[in-house]
């Protein structure tokens, strides 16, 4: 995430995303969800219980 807020962070995950198929079926939502969160810095992981 580094400086970006969590919206522009979100647009850039969903662009990247884009480019992988794995990260566009529904079997991978779960993973999908756990790469995002892993991404985003540290104090909001602890604001959403994020470990």
């Amino acid at each position: 995430q580094g400086n970006l807020s969590v919206a522009d962070y979100a647009i850039k995950f969903e662009t990247l995303c884009a480019f992988s198929p794995y990260y566009n079926t529904l079997e991978a939502e779960d993973d999908k969800c756990m790469k995002f969160e892993s991404g985003l810095r540290p104090d909001i992981k602890h604001m959403i219980g994020f470990s």
